[in-house]
């Protein structure tokens, strides 16, 4: 990440773009205001919900060039663990860009291709420069990668004092630093098997980066770096954890989506199988909305490394609900569908 330096915030409510990310430290003082993040508890009865009545995700076909282009010089599908290490690469050089810098880099190329009259010139260019505006804003003005506000609003209310957290798939490791802020003086276990997550998008996440949390000691806000948590990261599938029931919190962010209706039940077990009888799985995955597949469509060349998929809320918790969960809160925050749910 472009800063490192700890710079702390003036006050709480404030919000600031940074030359690659928002930070936001802005609280919510009223319902209305909530109910723009996450709204709640659509479905009363999951026994009701049936796949006639809501139909099967959306499956994003639009592929990365990289992908392609190794599958067609190797003759062969893209391994798994490498189409995630490229994916990890790719969005890590995103999340690192000076965007501002950027933005008029880009425009000015795309002004000097149209004085070459070739059109494949113009129309990379045209690409380069809509494709930094489009991640200009979803992840620095609408902030909605991260989006701070809409995970604190899904991560509340969870009954658990000092919480051992354990995250899935963990990427950088955002939203579990994020609940560990708000739930503090706990232990974080973040799992990945790439090791270029851990090596390089946990290890360059920004220390300068604000989570808005609670003190143990007073009650009140308290603002939390990278560096106040305590954070271990483990390179390994998930299949080969040696742990047992004993996190209070069991965490993935985009997970489910990447597997296809053959696995789906047993990406459901990863998640009950640490989780101590008392304990809260939280997940979250892409929406199945028009912006959302605009997003892929356009980004295909950064995200589409992998089988994915874009769901409705109702699709995420009948995947759940089906495979021995109960749902406690479910709802939306901008980009993703979020649930909080305990094994049955």
């Amino acid at each position: 990440m472009l800063e490192t330096a700890v710079q702390q915030p003036k006050t709480f409510g404030q919000t600031e773009m940074r030359p690659s990310y928002r930070m936001d430290l802005r609280q919510y003082r009223d319902r209305r205001e909530y109910e723009k993040f996450v709204k709640v508890n659509t479905v009363n009865d999951w026994s009701t919900v049936t796949w006639k009545d809501i139909g099967k995700p959306y499956e994003v076909t639009s592929l990365s060039k990289e992908k392609t282009e190794w599958e067609q010089a190797h003759g062969e599908m893209l391994p798994v663990h490498t189409s995630w290490t490229m994916f990890n690469q790719s969005f890590h050089e995103w999340f690192s860009k000076d965007v501002p810098t950027e933005i008029g880099e880009k425009k000015g190329a795309f002004l000097k291709s149209l004085t070459s009259f070739k059109l494949s010139e113009v129309k990379t260019a045209l690409g380069d420069y809509v494709r930094i505006h489009l991640w200009n804003y979803v992840h620095r003005i609408q902030d909605g990668i991260w989006d701070p506000r809409g995970k604190r609003a899904l991560f509340e209310g969870l009954d658990v004092d000092k919480p051992r957290i354990l995250f899935l798939g963990a990427a950088e490791g955002y939203e579990a630093m994020q609940l560990s802020a708000m739930y503090p003086d706990g232990e974080v276990v973040m799992v990945d098997y790439d090791p270029f997550c851990r090596d390089t998008r946990f290890a360059e996440f920004p220390e300068s980066y604000p989570f808005l949390g609670k003190s143990s000691r007073t009650g009140g806000d308290k603002v939390y770096y990278k560096n106040d948590f305590n954070i271990s990261y483990v390179v390994d599938d998930i299949r080969n954890l040696p742990y047992g029931r004993e996190f209070d919190i069991v965490l993935s962010v985009g997970l489910l989506e990447h597997f296809p209706d053959s696995m789906k039940a047993e990406v459901v077990e990863w998640h009950r199988k640490f989780l101590k009888p008392s304990g809260y799985i939280v997940m979250t995955t892409p929406r199945a909305q028009m912006r959302s597949k605009l997003y892929y469509e356009i980004m295909a060349d950064v995200m589409n490394h992998t089988y994915r998929e874009l769901m409705t809320l109702e699709q995420m918790g009948l995947y759940l609900h089906e495979n021995g969960l109960e749902i406690l809160r479910h709802g939306y925050i901008k980009v993703h569908n979020g649930i909080v749910a305990r094994a049955k």
